[in-house]
């Protein structure tokens, strides 16, 4: 019961900000329906209890059994059967991922089963990939640069209307779901590895991860060639209280469902490896078993109140803004609420926890949570920016990687895992169903291109945390060494005085 309270304090500090923001703006600036602000205010209870449900349960379920998986892979001495269980397992999971559905769903010119499934086999490869690393002890960073460089030069000849699609799918691909059972993975890999490469062969699936998806969505839109098109959105009239209360009964079971069949694999595969290995006791395996449950609990309350009570508020308020005489304040605007949007993803409390727990304390949670913020409010600016002028995204996408990659040669290495790891954390489910649709709403408003100008703020958003995590590593580093040269000092002292003292009191000895 304890962790319940301290779990919805957690979620209620990491939600209440942007309520709050919301809420000054709908008395200000914007002038929101009283329907959308109830949604809006709805919505804000369901967060703040499934996260703090989903929190407890993935941590008792999703991470014993990723961890669990990762040790057993670690300890095959045969390559072959392991890919093959790793192209599976990043498959399985990618397709269930609720992020991917949405995706899906906002991309009407390419079949939805095509796109989920061209996604989920590239995420299965670069699992895959991600084992030959950990067995050959391969850098992260000269994967990165070698993939990158690879993306980069694919991009070139995808349509543009697709290519901030393919750098969003790298995002999304990497949600609730994915995130605390691959991070898990990535430790019981490096479980085997001793000394310093443990810590850091524990980060870096994420990263890799979210790579596939990106090259794989720009193949398909090159080989494909679809053609842009653009859906209409409709917000449903609420009039009262009830109405909004009944909106949210009808779309419970509809989320139920989408992360039933998200969950269904993911308790397969639990009770498969179960009857493989028995690894797991009985208690453990009941307490798992009650964590899979508050996941799926926490994640259905979380999803409708994000689909249902944010996605209109933000669409409106970007609508809003857009349309007005100070559509400058988007950028200002954006800034703030990416600031905060960020402590509402529920996956990034697996990593800041996971961080903390691996470096033993070393790289705190307030650290990366600052800078995780500072990362996704700069992105939020620079796409409002894109919103407001129309810039292509290639620009930044390539600084931003070039100087993210160059930072890498001048940080420790764990650094650089957890600051790529934490661009596909960052942009989650509330990217997706609060920012996106402001961005949406303003560049409509606006009358811009939603395809290249909206989309692309998820690409946005996992960028530029690899930035702002490695410099909290430049800065960790320059302590570490204002330490070091401390120490050195100190010790010269000493020794100086041990001299001074031999010279004067023991000579007569």
């Amino acid at each position: 019961m304890a962790h319940i309270f301290s779990s919805i304090k957690e979620s209620l500090t990491s939600v209440l900000p942007i309520a709050i923001i919301v809420l000054i703006l709908s008395v200000t600036c914007v002038s929101l329906d009283a329907g959308v602000l109830v949604l809006f205010l709805f919505g804000t209870i369901l967060l703040i209890l499934g996260m703090s449900f989903f929190t407890i349960g993935s941590t008792i379920s999703m991470e014993p059994l990723g961890d669990g998986i990762g040790k057993s892979l670690n300890k095959n001495s045969k390559i072959i059967m392991p890919l093959i269980i790793c192209f599976v397992l990043g498959f399985i999971i990618t397709i269930s991922e609720p992020d991917l559905q949405a995706l899906a769903e906002q991309v009407p010119t390419i079949p939805n089963a095509m796109l989920i499934g061209c996604v989920g086999v590239g995420v299965g490869i670069f699992l895959s990939i991600t084992l030959v690393r950990n067995k050959k002890d391969i850098s992260l960073r000269s994967m990165l640069m070698v993939f990158y460089i690879l993306i980069i030069g694919l991009s070139f000849f995808a349509p543009d209307e697709f290519v901030a699609t393919a750098f969003d799918s790298g995002g999304v691909t990497t949600g609730p779901i994915t995130v605390p059972f691959i991070m898990a993975l990535g430790a019981g890999l490096a479980s085997g590895m001793k000394g310093k490469h443990s810590g850091e062969q524990s980060f870096g699936l994420v990263a890799l991860c979210s790579i596939g998806p990106i090259l794989s969505v720009l193949l398909l839109s090159i080989f494909f060639n679809p053609h842009p098109a653009t859906s209409e959105y409709v917000i449903t009239d609420v009039a009262t209280t009830i109405d909004a209360f009944i909106r949210f009964l009808i779309a419970i079971p509809e989320f139920a469902q989408e992360v039933c069949v998200a969950f269904v694999p993911i308790v397969v595969l639990f009770v498969v490896y179960q009857l493989i290995t028995r690894r797991f006791h009985i208690h453990n395996i009941l307490k798992m078993s009650v964590g899979f449950v508050y996941t799926y609990v926490g994640l259905v309350m979380f999803l409708t109140g994000a689909n249902v009570g944010f996605m209109p508020a933000g669409r409106l308020i970007g609508a809003e803004i857009g349309a007005s005489s100070y559509k400058a304040m988007l950028i200002p605007i954006g800034m703030i609420m990416g600031y905060y949007v960020v402590s509402a993803e529920p996956a990034v409390h697996s990593l800041k926890r996971q961080v903390s727990e691996i470096t033993k304390g070393a790289i705190s949670q307030k650290a990366v949570a600052v800078a995780l913020s500072v990362g996704v409010s700069v992105s939020v600016g620079i796409s409002m920016l894109r919103v407001l002028t129309g810039i292509s995204i290639m620009p930044f996408l390539i600084t931003g990687y070039a100087i993210s990659l160059i930072i890498s040669f001048y940080v420790p290495h764990i650094y650089t895992g957890i600051a790529f790891d934490s661009g596909g954390v960052a942009s989650g489910p509330m990217t997706s169903t609060f920012m996106l649709p402001f961005a949406m709403g303003a560049c409509e408003a606006l009358g811009g291109n939603v395809m290249t100008d909206a989309f692309g703020i998820v690409a946005m958003i996992a960028m530029t945390p690899l930035i702002t995590i490695q410099i909290l590593g430049l800065y960790e580093r320059r302590k570490h060494m204002r330490r070091i040269r401390k120490l050195h000092t100190e010790i010269s002292m000493v020794k100086d005085d041990i001299i001074f003292f031999d010279e004067e009191g023991d000579t007569d000895e």
